[in-house]
């Protein structure tokens, strides 16, 4: 019985096509099924990084060729096929009439302040709110979390009407009464229209990431620290965060980014596009387009300028990022 059951094994080998005799090669073999992971992990390695630098090149490319040759178009390589984008006449000069035609490092200060501020109130406010949700047992605990993650569903421009007729300082009344609750100080083109909404949009995301980190802490090591004598305030900084910390880098990170490429509430609080009203890094961007002519390399060059700072942090940062968004996943 056996020798006719391997016959009509062999067999069947014989009759299958070649795709599937590798397919059952590849499920009966583990060096072949190690050596197809290596090569989709490959594959899609480079897709990966052709489609995430390929936009930065073609800004190197802008910002290298002069405006002229990007305006006629001769600028473009074929390859393959293709009309791959090359730099024609390497002009680096671009990258220093960037700082002289606009002061476009005020506009990369006013976006590294804020997001720095921003950054600061976000993990102070979220640090507080994450130990109380994640290590404190109360009455409407979901409830009130769930309406926090709510805020982030809603989209900014819906706040945008109520906020900018607060920050101009008109009186808040109470609706169909006409009572007037109080009166707010003019914000618009100060920092203070631009931090208190970025705080509010970025706050529901840390307290979510800090709310599962401080949760994950074991109580011995905060009864420990109590016991010394220590309050839940120095607990809180002294154990948890320390133990938490690549969930405190993944929401520093995270609300950093988010608020240095931020430009919607920016350009509306900001009512002019100048530095000194507090616009961002977009606006001094887009301060080189004019009514009549667009310097397409010098906003190539001032996108490459800008994006340099964000490269920095996340180079020095990834290991807790990394860490940060894939803590949890595996429980031990």
């Amino acid at each position: 019985m056996a020798t006719e059951t391997n016959t009509g094994t062999d067999s069947d080998d014989k009759n299958l096509g070649p795709l599937q005799t590798w397919t059952r090669g590849v499920l009966t073999d583990q060096d072949k099924q190690d050596r197809l992971y290596r090569a989709l992990f490959y594959v899609a390695a480079v897709f990966f990084l052709a489609t995430t630098l390929f936009p930065f090149y073609w800004l190197l490319v802008l910002a290298l060729t002069p405006n002229s040759a990007i305006l006629t178009g001769d600028w473009s390589l074929p390859v393959l096929g293709f009309e791959f984008p090359h730099p024609q006449g390497f002009n680096v000069y671009a990258f220093v009439e960037v700082f002289q035609q606009v002061p476009f490092h005020l506009y990369v200060f006013n976006s590294f302040v804020l997001a720095t501020t921003t950054t600061i109130i976000v993990i102070m406010i979220a640090s507080l709110a994450g130990y109380v949700f994640g290590r404190l047992e109360f009455p409407g605990r979901g409830g009130l979390m769930l309406a926090i993650l709510m805020v982030s569903y809603f989209p900014p421009a819906a706040f945008l009407i109520p906020l900018f007729d607060a920050f101009l300082g008109n009186p808040v009344a109470i609706p169909f009464l006409g009572i007037e609750v109080f009166e707010p100080p003019r914000l618009v083109n100060t920092p203070g229209a631009l931090l208190l909404p970025f705080s509010a949009l970025m706050l529901p995301l840390s307290i979510f990431i800090l709310t599962t980190f401080y949760a994950q802490i074991p109580d011995g090591l905060e009864d420990a620290a109590r016991v010394e004598g220590t309050t839940r305030l120095g607990a809180l900084v002294r154990v948890i965060m320390p133990l938490s910390a690549p969930g405190i880098a993944t929401a520093a990170v995270l609300t950093f980014i988010a608020v240095y490429n931020e430009y919607f509430f920016s350009e509306i609080m900001a009512l002019e596009n100048v530095p000194q009203n507090w616009s961002p890094l977009v606006g001094g961007i887009l301060s080189y387009q004019t009514q009549y002519t667009t310097d397409f390399n010098l906003m190539a060059a001032a996108s490459v300028v800008g994006v340099l700072p964000m490269l920095i942090i996340v180079v020095f940062a990834q290991e807790k990022i990394v860490s940060g968004l894939t803590a949890g996943a595996l429980k031990e």
